[in-house]
């Protein structure tokens, strides 16, 4: 063989194949219609009706081939094709088809924002993070929260820091079945609940004090467990009565009985709420893969929440009411964390270069943080609270979470416990330069925050 052979079939092959004898003739059958040169008469207007019904799908073509294999799934036959277009096979009409229809190359369907928030449940979690407040407001004239406040605050931040590791390892848990994220909040929240109103103790080991503490603990741990396995619906629900309670105040003053029987009621409801989720939970089917992650896997996660704790404690400490601003603007930044996801999403689909997915990246996250900080620029002089502590503060939390929804954990941990640590000396110690120390230390970590996410979250691997 000295040549490539034709792929298609009709071709000079077939004259070879097809040696006559010299003087013998061919005799066509009658029967056989007569093939009558493609581009001419009712074939060619066959042909141009053709082309018009499946311009669409011929268009983004880029072969005869492609039109070839279209033609045969409309169910084109041999007789068809010669009878009724003038060709005598299905390649030369795909051909034909392939020259008279123009090249289309039309854009893919924008694909739906996989991060796409649920703007109800952000906003939710946001006022159910400021809703067991009213609690402490209900009952401060019982317990004279001035002489047991420190108590509440170390029950306070265990809880909090035990609570955002739990989350993290329930979440864990959550990709092997619902079941397993159940039987690991079931086991973690009581403990945690026991560890914090041990730890309170000490502190002041008078018999109310630690029965505050216990209830701030079991709600702590049971409103977790409800965020977790998103039932913020029902802890809104449980909390009616402390709501109820709370909003009576500027009007009737509800005495003793109520003043504690509301809040106790409210803790009541949530943690029967909460067996009822967990219950839901366990009857799940079981996973097929039992095996649990590492529990050093969920320590960066405690550690950032024990560090949160400090810096929000440190600045409640002289303005409290920034810490309700900061609490209540936590269902906003989660939103603005599900936002950031999709715009880089949408980001690494546009991009071309690795060097301008970086650009489009720090322009996301250019765009999210300040549309955090913002609007918390007006509540904080609402609230006169200082607006360069409170910014530095938010900015400090927002950009931490952020790297943690990515999976970088140790980072933002290790930055934010050495900005509590360092401001948390200063003011216990009275050191200079004094009340500057939380700003200037939330301030550098800040900074190293946001470096860290142009340089972790500009790779488009991380988004992938």
């Amino acid at each position: 063989m000295s040549g490539p052979m034709a792929l298609e079939p009709g071709g000079t092959e077939q004259d070879t194949l097809a040696l006559r004898l010299a003087g013998t003739s061919v005799r066509r059958d009658d029967r056989t219609p007569a093939l009558r040169p493609p581009g001419h008469g009712a074939g060619e207007e066959a042909v141009s009706r053709l082309a018009a019904e499946l311009a669409d799908r011929i268009g983004p073509a880029v072969h005869p081939y492609e039109v070839a294999a279209l033609l045969e799934a409309e169910g084109l036959t041999a007789d068809q094709i010669r009878e009724g277009y003038g060709h005598p096979d299905l390649f030369s009409l795909a051909a034909a088809l392939y020259e008279q229809v123009p090249r289309t190359f039309p854009e893919p369907a924008p694909a739906a924002d996989p991060w796409r928030p649920d703007h109800v449940r952000c906003l939710l979690r946001g006022v159910l993070f400021a809703l067991p407040g009213l609690a402490y407001l209900l009952t401060a004239p019982l317990w004279h929260p001035g002489r047991h406040t420190a108590s509440l605050i170390v029950a306070g931040l265990v809880s909090w820091a035990w609570g955002q590791g739990l989350g993290h390892r329930a979440h864990l848990r959550m990709a092997a079945g619902r079941r397993e994220a159940a039987r690991t909040l079931l086991t973690g929240a009581p403990l945690g609940a026991a560890l914090a109103t041990v730890t309170a103790v000490p502190v002041r080991g008078d018999g109310p004090v630690i029965l505050a503490a216990a209830a701030q603990s079991l709600y702590l741990a049971a409103a977790g467990v409800l965020l977790v396995l998103a039932r913020e619906r029902l802890l809104l629900a449980a909390l009616t009565p402390l709501i109820a309670g709370a909003a009576v105040l500027p009007w009737w003053d509800p005495g003793t009985p109520l003043r504690t029987g509301l809040p106790l009621l409210a803790l009541l409801a949530t943690l029967a709420v909460t067996g009822h989720a967990l219950h839901g939970a366990l009857a799940a089917p079981a996973a097929a893969d039992g095996k649990r992650p590492p529990l050093l896997w969920s320590l960066p996660y405690g550690l950032f929440g024990l560090a949160a704790g400090l810096l929000v404690l440190l600045e409640g400490r002289r303005e409290p009411y920034a810490v309700i601003v900061l609490t209540v603007s936590m269902g906003p930044a989660e939103w603005l964390l599900y936002r950031y996801r999709g715009l880089t999403v949408a980001a690494l689909r546009a991009s071309t270069t690795p060097a301008g997915f970086l650009l489009r990246s720090v322009a996301v996250l250019g765009l999210c943080l300040p549309a955090y900080l913002l609007p918390l620029l007006p509540a904080a002089y609402l609230t006169g609270a200082s607006p360069a502590t409170l910014l530095l503060l938010a900015a400090t939390l927002w950009t931490a979470l952020l790297l943690q929804a990515f999976g970088t954990a140790w980072p933002p941990a290790a930055i934010c416990l050495a900005a509590a640590c360092a401001a948390g000396a200063v003011t216990l110690l009275h050191l200079p330069p004094g009340p500057v120390a939380l700003p200037l230390c939330c301030g550098a970590a800040a900074l190293s925050l946001v470096a860290c996410a142009t340089r972790l979250l500009g790779r488009p691997a991380r988004h992938a």
